[in-house]
C-alpha cells in the first residue's frame, strides 16, 4: 500500500478520498486554488500545496504543478477524483513519465472510451448493443444534419469527448437541428477542447442504467451491480438508486456481462462505470464508459459493504480485486440525492453564495450508514461561479426500496440549507412523486411530473407567520432583563394587548397581528382570520407551535431581515419588514435584461436597431459549465449592447439595453 498519496481535485470528493487514505493509514496531499484556501478539502489532508489562481484553468486543470506538488510532497500515487483531470489520459501518462501511480486506468483505456465515437466502434467489435446512430469523424454540418433525417428524429446530438450533461442537447425536428449543433459544439469546445460530435437516435422512455466495473492488474474484472439514475434534469443526474428497480436476476448478470466485456476490451484497470440506455422492455444499448469513480458510488458501497476508493488504492498499488464475481453480494436498497446550489424554479440555474446555515440530519460522513452526507463545505463556507454547484450527497439506505424512500423524505425534511436557492424541496417533491415512488422510471421523469414538482406553494402562511413569532419572542426572551417596566411581554392591567408583524413572503406583503389576551391566552389574526395560539420554544431556533386544534414543529433561522422557516410539510422565507427603516423606498425598475447568476458573456443572439418580443432568447451565458440561454422580459427594440463576448459579468447586471 501507497504511504502517501495527492489528492489531484477539490470538494466532496478530495475529502472523501482523504477519509478512506486516513483509515488506511496513507497519508494525504491537497492542492487548492486561491479560492479554496481555506477549504475543507485542505483541512481534511495532512499537507496541502497551492497551485494557482481561483478559475480551474488556472489551477485544478495545470497539471504540471499537480505533478511538481506530488513530487516536492514525496507523494507516490495521484488520485484525480472525478471531473477535472480524472479522464485526461496525457495527465494519466504525464503521472506514469514522473514515476507517479495514476490511480485509475492506463491512459489508453482512457483515450479509448474517452471519445464516444471511437468507443462505440470497440463495443461493436466486442459484442455490446448499442444504439443506432452517426459515429464518424466527418463533421461537416450538413453531413451530420443529413444523418440525423437518416437516423429519424428525435435524435440525441453529444459531444463526442463529453460528459455530465455537457454538449448534449435533444433535436425533435430538422429546423431545430442548426441552432442545436451549434450550441452543443461551443459547449463541447469550452468544456472539452474538443467540438466533435455524435448522433444518435433519442430512444423513448428511455432508463438510464449503469454498471460499476472493477479491474486489476492480473487480468481479472468484476461488476459491483447496477445503479438506475433515471432522474435526470438537463442530462445530468439528481437521483440515483441500487438496485435498479425491476431488475431481474438474469437481466443484471447480461448487463454485467455486457459490462466486463467493454472493460476488458480496452485493458481496464481500476474503477470505471458502464452507462447503457434501457427500453422500458428491458432492452439496452452501450452509452459510454466512465473512465473513473462516479459522483453516485456510495450506493453502490451502501448495497454491497465494500469501500470502492480501498479498491481503487488497493488495485493501484499492485493488489488483486479484493473479491471474485461469484463473493460479491448486495443487501437493502440505497438512494442518493444530490443536493446543488440552483434555483429549480429558474430552470435549474447555478446559485452562489454563502451557507449562512447549513444544518443537516443525524448521519455519518463518508462511511456506510442508514444515512450517509459526503459533502466538502459546512456552515459559514462559500459556493463560488468557478466550480461545480453540488453543496453535498445525501445517501440513505434500508432494508426495502420502500423504506429507504421513508428516510429519505425523513432525512430532506431535516435538511437546512440558507443563504442560496437550492433544491432540497424540489428533491423532496421529486422522491414523492407516484411515478418515482412506483418505479415508473425513465429520464423524462422530472418533465412528466413537472405539474407536481414546480409552482408549489410552501408552508401555509399562518404556519409560516406563527412561527417567525415564535422566532421573535424566543430571541427576545433571551435578552430580557428582570425589570418588569422592561418586559416585553405585552401585559396590560385591563384588556388585551396587540402586537404588529408586517411580513414579506413570496413576493406579497402581509400584515400579522398577534394578540395577548387578559387571561394569558395568545392569537394569531393572519389574513383576516383570527387562531389561537400557543408557543412553546427551545431556544430560538425550534419551536412547537399550537395553532387552533394543530401541533406543528417548525425550525427557524434568522439571517438579516429574513426569517428561514422549516416544517414537515416545507419551508418558507418570510422577510421581517421594519417599516421606518424602508420608508421611502420605490420598486426598482422592471423590463431589464439582467444577468440571472454571475458567469461569462458567450452570446447575443440580437443587435441594436432590432425589435424584439417577450420570450425571445436574446443573450447566452456560461456559468458553471453550462450555457443558460437568457430571454426577453418584454417586447421592444434593441438600444445597446452593455457587454462584449466573453465578459465576465457579476449577478444581476443589465446585459443590454431596451427600449419600448
Amino acid at each position: 500500500m501507497f504511504k502517501k498519496i495527492l489528492i489531484a481535485n477539490r470538494g466532496e470528493i478530495a475529502c472523501r478520498v482523504a477519509a478512506t487514505a486516513r483509515r488506511l493509514g496513507v497519508k494525504t496531499v491537497a492542492v487548492y486554488s486561491d479560492a479554496d484556501a481555506d477549504a475543507r478539502h485542505v483541512q481534511a489532508c495532512d499537507e496541502a500545496v497551492r497551485i494557482g489562481g481561483p478559475a480551474p484553468r488556472d489551477s485544478y486543470l495545470q497539471w504540471q504543478r499537480i505533478l511538481e506538488a506530488a513530487k516536492a510532497t514525496g507523494a507516490q500515487a495521484v488520485h484525480p477524483g472525478y471531473g477535472f483531470l480524472s479522464e485526461n489520459e496525457e495527465f494519466a501518462q504525464a503521472c506514469a513519465d514522473a514515476g507517479l501511480v495514476f490511480i485509475g486506468p492506463p491512459p489508453s483505456a482512457i483515450q479509448a472510451m474517452g471519445l464516444k465515437a471511437e468507443s462505440k466502434r470497440l463495443m461493436e467489435q466486442a459484442g455490446v448493443p448499442l444504439v443506432p446512430g452517426y459515429h464518424g469523424a466527418d463533421q461537416d454540418p450538413a453531413l451530420l444534419r443529413r444523418e440525423a433525417n437518416r437516423i429519424g428524429f428525435p435524435v440525441l446530438i453529444k459531444a463526442s469527448a463529453g460528459g455530465g450533461g455537457k454538449g448534449m442537447r435533444a433535436v425533435h425536428a430538422d429546423e431545430e437541428f442548426d441552432a442545436a449543433l451549434a450550441s452543443c459544439k461551443r459547449e463541447a469546445i469550452n468544456s472539452f477542447g474538443d467540438d466533435a460530435v455524435l448522433i444518435e437516435r433519442y430512444v423513448q422512455r428511455p432508463r438510464h442504467i449503469e454498471i460499476q466495473v472493477f479491474g486489476d492488474s492480473h487480468g481479472d474484472c468484476v461488476y459491483l451491480f447496477e445503479r438506475d439514475c433515471s432522474v435526470q434534469r438537463r442530462h445530468q443526474k439528481v437521483l440515483e438508486e441500487a438496485p435498479a428497480p425491476g431488475m431481474t436476476a438474469d437481466r443484471r448478470a447480461e448487463m454485467g456481462a455486457a459490462a466486463v466485456s467493454a472493460a476488458k476490451a480496452v485493458g481496464y484497470q481500476g474503477a470505471g462505470t458502464v452507462e447503457f440506455i434501457a427500453e422500458q422492455d428491458g432492452r439496452f444499448y452501450f452509452m459510454e464508459m466512465n473512465t473513473r469513480l462516479q459522483v453516485e458510488h456510495p450506493v453502490t458501497e451502501a448495497i454491497t459493504g465494500q469501500d470502492l476508493v480501498e479498491w481503487q488504492l488497493r488495485v493501484a498499488a499492485g493488489e488483486p480485486l479484493p473479491l471474485k464475481q461469484d463473493q460479491l453480494r448486495m443487501h437493502g436498497h440505497a438512494i442518493e440525492a444530490r443536493i446543488c446550489a440552483e434555483n429549480p424554479e429558474g430552470g435549474f440555474l447555478p446559485a452562489t453564495g454563502t451557507l449562512s446555515v447549513a444544518r443537516w440530519p443525524a448521519h455519518e460522513a463518508f462511511q456506510r450508514a442508514d444515512v450517509r452526507i459526503d459533502s466538502g463545505v459546512g456552515e459559514g463556507d462559500a459556493i463560488s461561479p468557478f466550480y461545480d454547484s453540488m453543496i453535498a450527497k445525501l445517501i440513505v439506505w434500508g432494508e426495502t426500496r420502500e423504506q429507504a424512500l421513508a428516510l429519505l423524505d425523513a432525512s430532506l425534511r431535516d435538511t437546512h440549507i440558507v443563504g442560496l436557492h437550492t433544491n432540497v424541496a424540489f428533491l423532496r417533491r421529486c422522491a414523492a412523486t407516484a411515478s418515482f415512488t412506483k418505479a415508473d422510471l425513465d429520464t423524462a421523469l422530472i418533465e412528466r411530473e413537472k405539474a407536481v414538482l414546480f409552482g408549489q406553494p410552501g408552508l401555509p402562511l399562518a404556519e409560516a407567520a406563527a412561527a417567525v413569532v415564535a422566532h421573535t419572542l424566543a430571541e427576545e426572551a433571551l435578552t430580557e432583563s428582570s425589570d418588569p417596566w422592561s418586559r416585553r411581554d405585552g401585559w396590560r392591567m385591563f384588556g388585551a394587548a396587540q402586537r404588529r408583524f408586517e411580513l414579506d413572503v413570496d413576493g406579497e406583503h402581509h400584515q400579522v397581528l398577534l394578540a395577548r389576551h387578559h387571561h394569558g391566552s395568545l392569537s394569531l389574526t393572519v389574513g383576516g382570520e383570527s387562531i389561537a395560539l400557543a408557543l412553546r420554544s427551545k431556544g430560538p431556533e425550534q419551536h412547537e407551535l399550537y395553532l387552533g386544534e394543530r401541533r406543528v414543529t417548525v425550525s427557524t433561522y434568522k439571517v438579516g431581515e429574513q426569517v428561514a422557516v422549516f416544517g414537515a410539510h416545507g419551508s418558507a422565507l418570510v422577510t421581517e419588514v421594519d417599516v421606518i427603516a424602508h420608508a421611502g423606498q420605490g420598486q426598482s425598475e422592471a423590463g431589464r435584461l439582467t444577468a440571472p447568476m454571475p458567469g461569462k458573456l458567450v452570446a447575443f443572439l440580437a443587435q441594436p436597431g432590432d425589435a424584439i418580443t417577450k420570450g425571445q432568447p436574446l443573450a447566452v451565458m456560461e456559468a458553471m459549465k453550462m450555457e443558460h440561454t437568457i430571454t426577453a422580459p418584454r417586447d421592444g427594440v434593441v438600444a445597446e449592447l452593455l457587454f462584449a463576448i466573453g465578459d465576465q459579468v457579476g449577478d444581476g447586471a443589465e446585459l443590454l439595453r431596451l427600449q419600448a
